[in-house]
This record gives structure tokens, sequence and C-alpha cells, in this order.
């Protein structure tokens, strides 16, 4: 599969086929303009695959694309597509592009917790999307995001309760 060239991983995939990158190649890939260029635009070419489009290539923020209705309708009716954005998160980290994870990961939650446009893609935005983010810190404030919006917040099952009442 193309994807798995485009957003290649430290980790076998579903292709067995596919061998998993050494930490000499990222660092390789991360050195190279040209591969980095080549990245950002398979990154977008994803994103708009998805009805989604990057505002700001500086920060990694993100809108929903002119055609997101019929695109979003794509992602609610095939699940396989949960599974290449969680590739893509666990790529954008290797990469380098942190920042950008946590946009498109926020960007899911709100779609499907606050928006309520995705609800086929919830529970993978909560159970796989939020924890490719490397940072730690930033997983936090997403954990937080996703229990301020998840209904019933009692169900909430991503984080301890107690530390998600006392976080600022």
């Amino acid at each position: 599969s193309i994807l798995f060239r485009l957003f290649p991983l430290r980790e076998h995939g579903m292709n067995w086929r596919a061998r998993p990158l050494t930490c000499q190649e990222i660092q390789a890939f991360r050195k190279s303009k040209e591969v980095m260029d080549r990245f950002l635009r398979a990154y977008k070419l994803m994103l708009g695959f998805y009805g989604i489009n990057l505002v700001n290539e500086e920060t990694g923020e993100l809108e929903r694309a002119e055609n997101w209705r019929e695109r979003f309708e794509n992602l609610n009716r095939f699940s396989h597509n949960n599974l290449r954005i969680t590739r893509i998160l666990k790529c954008l980290g290797e990469m380098g592009y942190e920042d950008y994870q946590v946009h498109l990961v926020k960007f899911f939650l709100t779609e499907t917790l606050v928006e309520e446009t995705l609800p086929n893609v919830k529970r993978s935005a909560l159970d796989y999307f939020l924890f490719t983010v490397r940072s730690k810190e930033k997983r936090r404030e997403l954990i937080h995001y996703a229990w301020q919006h998840f209904k019933p917040q009692s169900s909430f099952v991503w984080g301890p309760r107690d530390k998600l009442q006392k976080y600022r």
C-alpha cells in the first residue's frame, strides 16, 4: 500500500512486507529538505481526502475543508480510515511534527465530542489517536479536553477522574 511508503513507522503495520524504519533512517529523513517537503505534501493530500485543510504549516492548525460533509460521511462509513489516521499520527511524531499530532487529535476530538459529526470515529479518537501524542503534557491537555466534552462525563475511562477534576 502506498500509505506505508508515505507514512513509514518503526513498527510493523498491517502490511507484513513493509519493513519498519530504523532510527538512522528517520534521522536521515528528518535532515533531508526534499523528504520532509514530500512528507508534508503527503500529509496535506491525506488531510484533503478526509475533508480537512492545513491552515498553518508553522503550527499545524487545521480546519474543515469545503467538502467536509461528503468526506466525513466516508470517514463515518469506513472504519479502516481510523487505522490509517493512527498511522499518520504516529508518523508525524517520528518525523518531528509533534505539534501537528496535537492539532489533528484535537480536531478529531472536537468533531466527535463537541460537533458530533464523526460518531463512528469517536472510539478510535479516544482509544488510539489520543495516545499517539508524544508529549506527555500535551496528551494530558487533550485527555482533559476530551473529558470536559465527553457525555456522560461519569463514563469517561481514559484518565483518572480525581486528576481530571484537579487538572489546570
